[in-house]
């Protein structure tokens, strides 16, 4: 994972900002009704995985309770789908959104985004042994392979503009999607590699291409409610905390090993 170092003048800013931006106290009664609502899809690891009894754990799971401590308030986790996230995002007054978020155009229109935490790329997944016929985008966009994308993020319209000739089904969730390819009813998916690192794990018949050098490149940001500029600071000043500590490193570390963005054998 090649996080990015967002220092010099605006990261000494907000670093001393985070010093100082810390919520007051406050009664148990009013912690009730000043929960942080993170939304978040849950089916995103190692950003962000829905568990029983609406836990999630993940990345970006860490990352958001670390920041409600800084506020001195309880977090709530708000259950939302990567293809309502623009409707729900003001709808369910979600605070911030975590769980993998790209840095795209179209959110801009709903949220404010945080800092850049990290850049990601995508890169295809496939079946081992089928690695050099689906390693580069022209091999993927033929009529006869099957590519699959998870319905509403990036992955959809990766897949929508860059496989137009190839049969594309789109699978509403991103949690069963991965038995799709290893039963053989999908050839390939292209995923965020970060992603592709971590789901390879859980699933010794795939393998995840050529992560080191993905087909893209984009930053992974957390949503922010517009217009609060309180918040967005203070966000702002956390993450560039977490970077300067080498905390996110250790994130990333902890669920994909050292050098993410190193081949799998």
């Amino acid at each position: 994972m090649r996080v990015t170092r967002l220092f010099g003048r605006i990261g000494a800013a907000l670093l001393a900002g985070c010093t100082v931006l810390v919520a007051p106290a406050i009664s148990a009664e009013a912690e009730a009704s000043n929960a942080l609502r993170v939304c978040t899809p849950g089916d995103y690891p190692p950003y962000s995985i829905a568990e029983s009894a609406g836990e999630y754990r993940g990345i970006d799971i860490d990352l958001a309770r670390g920041f409600a401590e800084v506020l001195r308030r309880p977090v709530q986790f708000v259950p939302v789908t990567w293809a309502s996230m623009k409707t729900d995002f003001a709808a369910l007054h979600c605070d911030i959104a975590v769980g993998g978020i790209s840095d795209s155009p179209a959110r801009r229109a709903f949220a404010d985004f945080s800092i850049t935490y990290g850049t990601d790329g995508k890169t295809p997944i496939t079946r081992r042994g089928s690695e050099t016929d689906y390693a580069t985008i022209e091999q993927i966009n033929r009529p006869e392979v099957r590519v699959i994308a998870n319905r509403g993020g990036t992955n959809e319209e990766f897949a929508r503009k860059n496989f137009p000739d190839a049969q594309l089904t789109l699978w509403p969730e991103n949690l069963t999607l991965f038995d799709e390819i290893d039963q053989g009813r999908a050839d390939v998916f292209v995923t965020d590699a970060v992603e592709g690192r971590y789901r390879v794990r859980q699933h010794p018949g795939l393998q995840v291409l050529h992560p080191d050098k993905p087909f893209d490149s984009f930053g992974k940001i957390l949503l922010v409610r517009k217009d609060d500029p309180f918040l967005s600071t203070t966000l702002n000043a956390y993450l560039t905390t977490q970077l300067a500590t080498g905390n996110v490193d250790r994130l990333f570390t902890q669920w994909i090993g050292p050098n993410p963005t190193a081949p799998i054998a």
